[in-house]
């Protein structure tokens, strides 16, 4: 190209036009707005099946803690077992604090924000089983505290605060069982029911360290005495997995936990792992060895995440916790053996979900309502 006196203009470069997509920009507005929409998404679909996570790890804590206390027990797999760090203990102990209490903050906010759905859940055949949950979880993280001692004031003014509702959920759930007729149970009974058998076993348990054993017994007579009505009912009509909710199936492991606490909790009462504490160990021993050598019926139940497979660890974790106190009363090689591999066990499948519930956090609350409590909506006659 040439200008008029007949000289070259060199060329003007290519313009280059950059578009931004306005609706890419998150501005400080926009991230207050999604946090806005988060938290009443979460306050809606969370329920006290969440709770599930707080019991698998309070349980670890007092199971790191059982190993980690001294003890008569001279066997190698015991000696090596001390050599435990605390300070790995503590760090497990203040992460069970923390989800602990983010649930039930969480919990306590749904309460004073959609208590409807708190009441729906209430009434319902399996949600009000897991209302348990919180103050098992509690009372467990008061057993495994590293700072309070169970003959101080706060340990004792803690387990009443704690196993007050419990008791109040006892009256509410055993009273139905008792007046509503002969067929009521044989409607409502599912897997989850266990959970009210569990909270006055740890009540017990926590009594009993307390040396409150008049109440401890009280507890632990009121727990077992609808645990054998349970059982038998449940035992009755569990004919097979067709009968029960794929996403469900985790909670059969509470049927080895029941026994298992029981053990534990009768074990504090007379002070030694006797006879009634080993036929309790070895019943819950026996249901899981019936379970594990079914894996096909859970196949379907881990295929996508869920909430629901946090019942698997505080069952094996219960377990473990009992198979440290007959090794400690049988002290024999095989029963030190079964203690380290429950144990290990327990850890195993504890730390995989958390790893798993880590990498899942963006569909652990905003996904679709836990399948456990959802589809049994409209299908608790299913139940078996």
């Amino acid at each position: 190209m040439e200008d008029n006196n007949g000289l070259s203009s060199p060329s003007q470069p290519p313009r280059i036009e950059l578009v931004v997509d306005a609706s890419m920009i998150v501005t400080p507005c926009d991230q207050q707005g999604i946090i806005e929409r988060l938290i009443p998404s979460i306050l809606t679909r969370f329920h006290a099946g969440y709770f599930r996570i707080s019991l698998s790890l309070c349980s670890q804590a007092l199971l790191w803690k059982t190993l980690g206390e001294p003890s008569y027990d001279t066997h190698a797999i015991r000696r090596f077992l001390h050599v435990l760090p605390s300070a790995a203990f503590v760090l497990l102990w203040s992460l069970a604090l923390f989800i602990l209490s983010s649930l039930s903050l969480i919990y306590i906010l749904r309460c004073l924000f959609h208590f409807e759905k708190v009441k729906a859940e209430f009434l319902h055949d399996v949600g009000v089983n897991y209302l348990f949950a919180p103050w098992i979880s509690w009372l467990l993280l008061l057993q495994s505290s590293p700072f309070i001692g169970p003959k101080t004031l706060y340990y004792t003014l803690l387990w009443g605060v704690f196993i007050v509702p419990v008791v109040v959920l006892d009256v509410k759930i055993y009273g139905q069982w008792f007046t509503k007729g002969r067929r009521f149970l044989a409607t409502v009974a599912n897997p989850a029911c266990q959970l009210s058998v569990i909270g006055n076993l740890v009540g017990a348990w926590a009594a009993s360290e307390m040396g409150w054993k008049e109440s401890a017994i009280l507890l632990f007579s009121l727990g077992m005495a609808h645990y054998l009505v349970l059982f038998v009912t449940l035992y009755q009509r569990l004919s097979g997995s067709r009968s029960l909710p794929v996403v469900l199936r985790p909670v059969l492991f509470l049927f080895f936990a029941a026994p298992s606490m029981a053990s534990l909790a009768w074990d504090s009462i007379i002070g030694s792992f006797d006879n009634s504490s080993k036929m309790l160990f070895f019943l819950s021993l026996f249901l899981f060895m019936s379970l594990v050598s079914r894996p096909f019926l859970f196949k379907k139940s881990i295929r996508k995440f869920n909430v629901a497979w946090w019942a698997y660890p505080f069952p094996l974790t219960v377990l473990a916790l009992a198979a440290t106190g007959y090794a400690q009363e049988v002290t024999g090689g095989a029963a030190h053996a079964l203690m380290l591999l429950l144990s290990a066990l327990s850890v195993l499948v504890s730390l995989l979900l958390l790893v798993f519930t880590a990498l899942n956090t963006n569909t652990l609350f905003t996904g679709k309502d836990d399948p456990a409590l959802s589809d049994l909506k409209d299908s608790c006659t299913t139940l078996p």
